[in-house]
């Protein structure tokens, strides 16, 4: 669709440089969303006839933010997104594993608090290992489609990469992750493992694609306000303004 906003149309794919406030808060949020998600998502549920996990409702948002950072930013900060993703993970999943074997204190509450921390904790890893090996391929596939696409059609057609690398993304994600993390909440078949996968690709790639809007509209607000990006938009446009479609 025509946007009613002037921009200009550059002659190569235009990023902005990473070293921004602005991403710092995109990182930041990506990084918290992973490890959260990898502890909710140890926790299996049942909605009606959909077999999902905790982190079901949270972890789409990694994906919008990912976006984001590739769209504005480029491949290179996208994989620095996605290996801090890994690290603050892996990281908590360390810790969690050091508080677990910390003594602790020998009153019956304090045994009861540390069994219940331990049972809560204790599987996250796998969870870990099966979100970070999802998180990692889904979103660097869903970074190199976007980054492809826009290579091609520069600051034109934002809509079609967002549901194109999150359809791609999201699938690989949604395999890799289901297959790990099955046995961890209690899926023991075939068929459950297929409702799991079914449903959870469905839901995360449907949930992306009401937010488009938004991510579109975020994208556009960073966009006008990196200076960088701005500037190298000029640079490549001679600064004369041109009606995009999107």
């Amino acid at each position: 669709m025509t946007t009613n906003e002037t921009t200009r149309t550059p002659r190569t794919a235009v990023y902005a440089d990473r070293g921004s406030g602005y991403f710092d808060i995109i990182l930041a949020m990506m990084c918290v969303t992973v490890i959260i998600s990898n502890i909710g998502g140890s926790k299996g549920v049942q909605l009606g006839p959909i077999t999902t996990d905790g982190g079901f409702f949270l972890f789409p948002l990694a994906y919008v933010l990912g976006d984001i950072t590739t769209e504005v930013y480029g491949m290179k900060a996208a994989r620095r997104a996605i290996a801090m993703g890994f690290i603050m993970a892996l990281m908590a999943v360390l810790c969690f594993w050091v508080i677990i074997a910390l003594p602790g204190f020998d009153d019956d509450y304090s045994r009861m608090h540390d069994a219940q921390i331990a049972g809560a904790l204790g599987p996250v890893w796998q969870i870990v290992a099966a979100g970070l090996c999802g998180f990692v391929c889904g979103q660097l596939t869903n970074s190199f489609i976007m980054t492809r696409m826009k290579d091609r059609w520069l600051e034109r057609g934002l809509i079609g990469r967002l549901m194109s690398s999150t359809g791609v993304g999201e699938l690989v994600d949604t395999v890799i992750f289901c297959t790990i993390a099955a046995p961890v909440v209690g899926i023991s078949s075939f068929g459950q493992w297929l409702n799991y996968a079914f449903f959870g690709f469905l839901w995360k790639t449907l949930v992306e694609y009401a937010f488009i809007p938004v991510t579109r509209r975020v994208i556009g607000v960073i966009k006008k306000h990196e200076p960088s990006y701005q500037a190298r938009l000029a640079e490549q446009t001679g600064a004369s303004g041109q009606p995009v479609q999107r």
